[in-house]
Order: structure tokens, then sequence, then C-alpha cells
């Protein structure tokens, strides 16, 4: 019996695989690493950091030639997000468009996220 193909984990932008290549490639090695974490007024904050390894459980996705690490105990918060990279006058960021998040803080720093239902 043929498996139910698996939902896309995360997708980016063009813009938002532009510029984590650019990152990568300016330093040379290892993988950019998108979680979540408890803080802030609504309760949680997304997460971005450098590894230089993939953890065991951590999932690697790719999309548009890019490869990017998910923290495994983020999944479930982030699954189907979209994340795109925004260049304002006075700041540049990454954002996610994620439709587990049910709130955000007045801030836009913090965010209530429900795990996704799978």
């Amino acid at each position: 019996m043929a498996r139910r193909p698996r939902p896309k984990l995360v997708t980016l932008t063009d813009a938002a695989a532009a510029r984590v290549k650019e990152i990568l490639d300016e330093r040379g090695e290892g993988y950019l690493r998108v979680g979540v974490k408890n803080g802030g007024c609504a309760g949680m904050e997304y997460d971005m950091d450098y590894v230089s390894e993939i953890a065991p459980l951590d999932e690697l996705v790719e999309d548009k030639d890019v490869q990017i690490v998910v923290d495994a105990k983020a999944v479930l918060f982030i699954l189907g997000s979209h994340i795109d990279y925004e260049v304002e006058i006075l700041e540049s960021k990454f954002t996610f468009n994620n439709p587990n998040q049910t709130d955000a803080c007045g801030c836009g720093i913090s965010v209530t996220i429900e795990p996704a239902k799978v």
C-alpha cells in the first residue's frame, strides 16, 4: 500500500531562499536552524540560529535549492509555514506565515501557536 505524501514542513519565498543562501555562503558552512521557543507576552517566539551539524531528530528541508534545518521540537508548531524575507526602510527580517499561529502580541515578536492537527 502506498503511503500518502507528507505535507511540506515549511516553504521559502524566493526572497527568503536568496537571503538564506547569501547568509550561508558568507559563513562558508553549516545550516540555518528554525524553531520556536517559549517567550514574549504571547507565549512563543520564532527562533533562528546557525548550526554546523544536523541533530539526529531534526528535519532537513530543501526548498528552492536551499537547505534549512527544523528543530524536532518545533515541527508540529510550524508545519505548513511559509518563510519570507522582508526589507523595509529601517529593518530587514524573516517573517513567518504560519497556519498554526492563532495570535500575536502588539510588538509582533511573540506569537501564540497551536500544534498542527495531523
